[in-house]
Order: structure tokens, then C-alpha cells, then sequence
């Protein structure tokens, strides 16, 4: 097993694009992100795990439904008012002619976009300030331009913009992991919960413990952050609502049935870093894709769950790195500070 793949991020699945589009300033914190297949699509599944998701679509990726593949996935902020931003995407592939095939007629098309959000309004000041169709259209032609196997841009960025973790700030994050089969195993993660991802006695990120790294913040530096933390929280009011999202990807083929197993099992990885998860009030979601060009499952009948395992593994460290990524905020919508602004290299990493 090769820890991080070419790029350590999602696109290290041949095939897989991923696009931002960022809204800053102005009462605006907030943005969308556009996994996008290759052309033809990918064979895909969800888990959701929240006891408050904001989804679309989510029904047509049950293994007993009609369809079987899917172009793209959206995950942005805004809430249930963001997910307005996958119609820009089903426009975007309409116009391609991508999508289920309805009618004779190769442009005869309905495009199936799954999206999930996360909740970041009025995090910039504008309550009304959210993703919609033109966001996500942005997002996704900043996919399909870029370069097939492009570095993927981490921290505050597309639907992590707005995102906040606990007290500290959250965003996008992304690892890869290559198998001893040549198998690759991707995720994509952004990290926005009403848990935290910080062990509350030491200071050291659950995520980063649970990979065997013991490296604890100073004890002076701890009982600082955990001042400026209380004085944060304080000052925001409310405290932080839901959502961890993710898309967990692999180049090996799968069922649509081994595909809502790896998206189950992904959730794993949520819960090794951030807790508490799963509550009423998070929407937890996690979509899997497989897209079939990379190396066949080995033979053996239990050969799936070294993929399961490493799903499992990337979307835990996906969170570490969106933490780590995250930069600091403070704004008319409150004020969030970073792990590294608090913690830096002390952290642990």
C-alpha cells in the first residue's frame, strides 16, 4: 500500500475532475465544489448517516433503481437553498448531451447531478447570501478545465469556504491511497460539524492520532487555544450546525451494491475524526463512485474489503488536511480561527 498516491487527492482516480467556485466578501462565505466523471460516467451509491441531510438525488443511486451511472456530483454551502446550484451542473451536461438517455434523439438527455450541503448561512454576514445554478455552473467548468490528474486546491475554497468545524475553522480536504493490487482508493472531504476534530485533553487532532501520530501540542500552547476556542464559540452565539460530506472514489469496477457498501463504510473515517457525528442535527453523507478503468478486484470473495478499509482510511485523513488547510476567519458572520493558527507545527504534524 502506497500512502498518498501521484497527488495524494481524488483525481489520483484517472478520470476524476474536481472544480471550486468560491464567493468571498461582500456578506458572502460560502461556495460549491463539482466532482465530475468522465464522459459515460461512473457507477455510484450513497450513505447518508445525518439525522438532518440536505440531499438531491439521492434516491436514484439505490442499487434497485433505474439508473446506472452518474456525470457529476455537488457538494456546496447554502444549505437546502444551495443545492439550487446543481441545476447550473444538469444545464452545463444537458448541453453536452450527457446524462440518461430519454428519447431517440442523442440530445434526449436528463442529466442525474446527486448533491448534498452544508449548512454556512449568514456565516458571511448575508443570510441570503448562497450558491445557486450560476455557482454551480462555475464549478463545473472549472472541472472540465482542468488538466485530467490536476492537484486539487484544499482549505477555504468551493463548499469549505464557509465551513467550521467545532470553534475552528473547516474546508475541503482530499488524500489517496494506492494498493498493493494497483488499486486506487481516493476521497474528497469537506469538514463542516457541530463536532469537533480536536481531542479535548491534549490538543492533537483525533484524525492524526488514530494514524499512530503521538505528537501532542506543548501544554501551554493547548491551554491558550482552548481560551481563545471558548472566547470564539462565546462570541459566535450559536453554536455550529452540520455537515461532514464526502465522495470516496476507486479506479477498480464495483456493483452498485459494492459501491453503497464503500459508502458506508467510508463513514468510518468520519467518525475516527470527528465526534461526536451522526447526530440528529448533522446531515453526515457520503457518496462512492467507481469508474472502472483501473485494475480488476482480485479473485478472492473477500477482495473488496481492503477497499472498503482504505475508503475508510482517506476520507479520515481527507478531514486532517482540511483542518490543517483551513485558514482563519472573522467577519460580520463571526469568527473562526485555524488549527495552525492556534496549534502550527506543535499540532503534531
Amino acid at each position: 500500500m502506497t500512502q498518498g498516491g501521484a497527488l495524494d487527492a481524488l483525481t489520483d482516480v484517472a478520470g476524476l475532475r474536481v472544480g471550486h467556485a468560491t464567493r468571498t466578501g461582500g456578506g458572502w462565505l460560502t461556495g460549491t465544489t463539482v466532482v465530475l466523471a468522465p464522459e459515460g460516467g461512473a457507477t455510484a451509491a450513497v450513505d447518508v448517516r445525518g439525522g438532518g441531510p440536505g440531499t438531491k438525488e439521492t434516491d436514484a443511486l439505490d442499487p434497485r433503481n433505474v439508473v446506472q451511472k452518474v456525470e457529476a456530483f455537488v457538494l456546496t454551502g447554502g444549505s437546502a437553498y444551495g443545492l439550487d446550484s446543481a441545476s447550473g451542473v444538469m444545464a452545463w451536461l444537458e448541453e453536452r448531451g450527457r446524462g440518461v438517455r430519454v428519447g431517440p434523439d442523442p440530445t434526449h438527455v436528463v442529466p442525474v447531478v446527486p448533491a448534498a450541503c452544508v449548512f454556512d448561512l449568514g456565516r458571511g454576514g448575508d443570510f441570503r447570501a448562497r450558491p445557486d445554478a450560476a455557482t454551480g455552473r462555475a464549478a463545473v467548468e472549472a472541472a472540465a478545465a482542468s488538466e485530467p490528474g490536476a492537484p486539487v486546491t484544499e482549505g477555504c475554497v468551493g463548499a469549505g469556504t464557509g465551513a467550521a468545524i467545532g470553534a475552528l475553522k473547516g474546508g475541503i480536504g482530499t488524500a489517496s491511497v494506492r494498493l498493493g493490487s494497483g488499486i486506487t482508493v481516493a476521497a474528497l472531504v469537506v469538514a463542516n460539524a457541530a463536532g469537533s476534530a480536536v481531542e479535548p485533553g491534549t490538543g492533537a487532532l483525533y484524525g492524526e492520532l488514530l494514524q499512530g501520530r503521538t505528537a501532542c501540542p506543548p501544554a501551554e500552547v493547548h491551554a491558550a487555544a482552548r481560551r481563545r476556542l471558548a472566547q470564539t464559540a462565546a462570541g459566535n452565539g450559536s453554536p455550529p450546525l452540520n455537515t461532514t460530506l464526502a465522495v470516496v472514489a476507486t479506479d477498480t469496477a464495483l456493483t452498485r451494491a459494492q459501491a453503497q457498501k464503500l459508502a458506508g463504510t467510508a463513514h468510518d473515517g468520519i467518525a475516527r475524526a470527528v465526534r461526536p457525528v451522526h447526530l440528529l442535527h448533522d446531515g453526515d453523507t457520503v457518496f462512492a463512485l467507481a469508474t472502472g478503468d483501473g485494475p480488476p478486484l482480485p479473485g478472492q470473495p473477500l477482495a473488496l474489503n481492503e477497499v472498503l478499509a482504505a475508503g475508510a482510511d482517506v476520507v479520515t485523513r481527507a478531514i486532517v488536511r482540511a483542518v490543517r488547510a483551513a485558514e482563519p476567519v472573522a467577519g460580520p458572520g463571526g469568527s473562526w480561527p485555524s488549527y495552525e493558527e492556534l496549534y502550527g507545527n506543535g499540532g503534531g504534524r
